[in-house]
């Protein structure tokens, strides 16, 4: 499973009870909670079919274009890249590759291919298809994509474009990079594309617009354990078992054991959870609203799988291009100012009224899923505290002067803000809803204000950045380096100031220069360190209120599976699934 730079809420799966302790329960509702460490996957049996939700439809079925989770929820199943990343151990394996050697202190990699490998339709995968992967497409100028993202710090040049990969015979590629660079073999998960398939588009220049949500399923090929059969569009995708898939199981049978599966597009969440209970699903994501409709449930195990690599947090816009006034301009980048508001910030009852207790306060940019990163001692906290928040603001200049209970500025402008969230989202909409009535308490009068998502997605991240504050939320990623373009003053989610030419403060600065260090350090042990550097600098300049952190809770019906392994990182070995 493949992380979204920008999505707002993680979809996460379900498992039933195999290895099982106990887990904080919330009212008459008790969790099974999994260690991982013990998931070893029997010999399973095939056929049958598995039903799950799917939150939307796709925007496309192109896997270089999907940007958004609804698109990459149907299109996981069906493509493969040459390595892959343990959920288990969290190390590297080899996957369309059979594995590799490392030359010259990390800058040149020769892959070896495993051989026989065929696409979907019966068309043999060769090195042919991994040079055409990275050389035409990823590392195409015009086709914008977020692998060309993450080689953004060692692909700097044409030149360096050019001699990424080249072909060494039918099963063996060559990468080269002009330094080492530590996630890069996590990087090269990404999905590998049939040229036989795609080049034509390339070639045209239509490439961004192929394998569109009106194209003939038969015509998507990949590598992955499934093929799409069937779409029909606000209903259900239909998948089937793809005829080549290369994994087996101990005893030379073919994988994945489920030989089809429907997923079911149910927007609203609340029909979601009808769906499931009425049997149409076989598991389902819970939320803290469910949990009382889940207690009346006969037949259901509940999962924890702790917290979610996601954050939820409110941004403040510091960006000088942007369409706000200039005063309010100057509150933003004032880091006391942002530090003020931090500690207006409720998180404990956030926690408690918004996820019934099971989420826990946040207050970096990563979480407890984060582990080596994530250092609960290492990083400050903003305790709730209204008194200190209001003296905070006072110290730089904001005073009541006309006793009207809203702060001034020392121009006599009121301290107003417009802060925004994605309309529909009652999580987000509530926690808008507490923020405001606290900044109320302390002198700072909030407009609230949910908007659809797009328009949201709009104004955060293109021209005229028209807004003030957001509520929002971003997915996690195992390795830091790939929310580089998040946290670097270039990255175009970088969502308070994006697409910086040069950074603006030192602090960012300081921060862009640990990520670069990051990428190239690759001792393991030290590479934790430059990134938690760079963490404790985001904590202290707080340009992102990081807000709560919730659980990733999972409903499943009881001994209906085996081989179910899920983690918040996503499945471990999903081939292996089977229906007892």
């Amino acid at each position: 499973m493949r992380d979204v730079i920008l999505a707002i809420a993680l979809i996460l799966l379900t498992f039933l009870p195999f290895y099982m302790s106990s887990s904080p329960s919330s009212g008459s509702v008790s969790f099974v909670r999994l260690d991982p460490s013990k998931f070893e996957p029997i010999q399973g049996k095939e056929g049958g079919t598995l039903h799950f939700i799917l939150s939307g439809d796709p925007k496309t079925l192109n896997p270089v274009m999907a940007q958004e989770s609804t698109s990459t929820a149907v299109i996981d199943y069906l493509f493969t890249g040459l390595t892959k990343t343990d959920i288990k151990t969290m190390r590297v394996l080899p996957d369309l590759a059979k594995g590799w050697e490392e030359k010259d202190s990390g800058r040149r990699y020769i892959f070896h291919l495993r051989e026989g490998v065929r696409w979907s339709d019966g068309v043999e995968l060769t090195a042919d298809d991994v040079v055409f992967t990275y050389r035409d497409v990823y590392l195409n100028k015009d086709i914008p994509n977020s692998t060309a993202d993450m080689l953004r710090g060692i692909i700097k040049t044409d030149k360096d474009a050019q001699s990424f990969v080249r072909k060494i015979d039918r099963y063996t590629v060559e990468f080269n990079i002009p330094k080492p660079f530590a996630p890069f073999l996590q990087v090269l998960s990404a999905p590998i594309l049939p040229k036989h398939k795609l080049e034509k588009y390339v070639k045209e220049g239509s490439f961004p617009t192929a394998w569109n949500v009106d194209t003939d399923p038969k015509e998507i090929v990949g590598t992955g354990p499934y093929v799409i059969k069937r779409y029909v569009k606000g209903q259900f995708v239909e998948y089937s078992a793809n005829p080549y898939y290369y994994e087996k199981d101990r005893e030379g049978r073919k994988l994945p054991y489920i030989k089809s599966m429907i997923g079911i597009i149910v927007q609203d969440p609340d029909t979601a959870l009808l769906r499931f209970s009425a049997g149409d699903a076989d598991y389902i994501g819970v939320r803290p609203q469910d949990l009382l409709f889940m207690s009346r449930l006969r037949s259901i195990t509940l999962y924890d799988l702790g917290p979610t690599p996601s954050t939820t947090f409110l941004v403040f816009n510091q960006n000088p291009r942007a369409k706000i006034p200039p005063y309010k301009l100057r509150w933003f980048q004032n880091r006391v100012f942002r530090q003020a508001i931090s500690h207006a910030i409720d998180r404990e009852g956030i926690c408690y009224l918004v996820y019934n207790g099971l989420a826990e306060p946040l207050y970096t940019p990563i979480t407890p899923a984060n582990r080596p990163y994530y250092d609960e001692g290492y990083y400050p906290k903003y305790n709730y505290d209204l008194k200190l928040a209001r003296e905070m603001l006072e110290s730089i200049g904001f005073k009541d002067r006309d006793k009207d209970g809203i702060l001034e500025d020392p121009q006599g402008h009121k301290l107003e803000i417009v802060l925004l969230t994605n309309a529909g989202n009652k999580e987000r909409e509530t926690i808008g809803n507490i923020i405001k009535e606290d900044l109320e308490k302390i002198g700072v009068k909030v407009i609230f204000r949910p908007i659809d998502f797009n328009s949201l997605v709009s104004r955060l991240s293109s021209p005229p950045y028209e807004w003030e504050a957001v509520i929002i939320g971003l997915t996690g990623s195992i390795d830091p380096y790939f929310g580089r373009n998040v946290w670097h003053s270039s990255g175009t989610l970088h969502m308070w100031n994006p697409r910086q030419k040069n950074p603006q403060t030192q602090w960012e600065k300081q921060v862009d220069e640990l990520f670069d260090k990051g990428a190239q350090e690759l001792d393991f042990a030290k590479r934790v360190d430059i990134y938690k550097k760079a963490f404790l600098i985001i904590t202290q300049e707080q340009p992102m209120i990081f807000i709560a952190v919730p659980k990733s809770m999972l409903a499943v019906y009881t001994n209906r599976f085996d081989n179910f392994f899920p983690t918040v990182w996503g499945w471990y070995k999903s081939e292996t699934l089977f229906i007892k």
